[in-house]
């Protein structure tokens, strides 16, 4: 499993004082205020960074970080994706899971056929879409809804599904 999380990807600047507009990947947009530090990822370098100050504008975070004090600096963070510990992260209810670890698991119907691993998730508003795609690039979508997913092994990297009529 991966070490960190993806809480979001910062898409510009806000202001001179070196904010960085954030998309949020979480539920709960409040999330940041609970957090001390976060991490961007830049190309290959992952880079520690005190939170200062939490603001929100429409459905953005605004972060002011300790050391990015001008909209100068912080414009090299543009594109750049920000993440915290996996100890930090909010504990899941049963049955939820990080996006980040189901992708690259084995799908596998309950009748032994692989279908592929998951390769995308993405939300409908009733429940979330698993992308899975087979080795030839055949995709299938599966609703994340319990008649469909029987079980779930992330540290296997393992998901068994039942086909419904349709999929």
């Amino acid at each position: 499993m991966e070490q960190e999380i993806e809480l979001g990807q910062i898409v510009n600047t806000y202001g001179i004082k070196g904010f960085l507009k954030i998309v949020p990947y979480t539920d709960d947009i409040k999330r940041f205020e609970d957090l001390k530090t976060i991490y961007i990822q830049e190309k290959n370098n992952l880079q520690e960074f005190i939170i200062e100050e939490v603001k929100y504008s429409k459905n953005l975070v605004l972060l002011k970080l300790k050391g990015i004090d001008d909209v100068n600096i912080a414009e090299k963070y543009k594109n750049c994706y920000v993440k915290i510990d996996r100890k930090n992260a909010v504990k899941l209810p049963e049955d939820t899971y990080f996006i980040i670890d189901l992708i690259g698991i084995n799908v596998i119907t309950d009748k032994g056929e692989l279908l592929g691993k998951i390769v995308d998730v993405f939300p409908t508003g009733s429940n979330d879409v698993y992308v899975v795609k087979n080795d030839i690039g055949k995709q299938t979508l599966l609703p994340a809804i319990a008649e469909v997913i029987k079980n779930v092994d992330i540290n296997n990297k393992k998901m068994i599904v039942h086909m419904l009529e349709g999929l």
